[in-house]
């Protein structure tokens, strides 16, 4: 689905705080917020919920422990019972190594795809890029350009919030498969304001 986007590029994290919580007071959509590194308490800043990817991580790790506790004991003490020195069909402190390593192996697994799958992160994945900056110095927030939203505000609150490059781009808000040097699906509609 094609979206306009107004973005907004700033030079310091300490500008960059007040900003989003003025865009969001103001009641603007922030699509999102790309830095260079990570900035602690922009999540909460832009009023998104903590990750359950923590919980996922328990599922996985739950679902390891069952399946090797449930396959070795189907294993020795029902499918080929043997006896091995008089010792009993289900030796539970035997079990701990390969249960401890299932789980730890399934947990890890699953948990890494789970991240990839929820931020589409996958050889071939191809996802607009606002802003070449973000990955190397500058702090860029992307607002969406609601039916209503009058575009030439946006700008003008960005710019009185103090950012230094304001454009508007036109993308596709989900991602496709492809590669960046043989296809240029998005682009931008006008060139960059910069305030001096």
């Amino acid at each position: 689905m094609i979206k306009r986007f107004v973005v907004g590029t700033f030079e310091e994290e300490k500008v960059l705080f007040p900003a989003v919580k003025n865009v969001r007071r103001a009641g603007y959509k922030i699509h999102d917020v790309y830095t260079p590194y990570p900035v602690h308490h922009l999540d909460k800043a832009l009023g998104l919920r903590e990750t359950s990817l923590h919980t996922m991580g328990f599922i996985y790790g739950l679902t390891g422990t069952l399946i090797a506790l449930g396959g070795m004991g189907w294993i020795f003490a029902v499918d080929w019972p043997l006896n091995i020195g008089g010792k009993p069909h289900f030796p539970l402190p035997a079990y701990i190594p390969i249960t401890f390593e299932l789980t730890v192996l399934l947990s890890a697994v699953g948990m890494t795809l789970t991240y990839c799958w929820l931020n589409q992160m996958m050889p071939g994945v191809k996802k607009h890029h606002f802003s070449p900056r973000a990955t190397d110095d500058a702090f860029v927030m992307v607002i969406e350009l609601m039916e209503k939203s009058n575009e030439d505000e946006i700008k003008a609150f960005l710019r009185d919030n103090g950012a230094i490059d304001i454009n508007t781009q036109v993308a596709e808000e989900g991602w496709w498969f492809g590669r960046y040097d043989q296809e240029q699906k998005l682009y931008r509609t006008e060139e960059p304001v910069i305030e001096s």
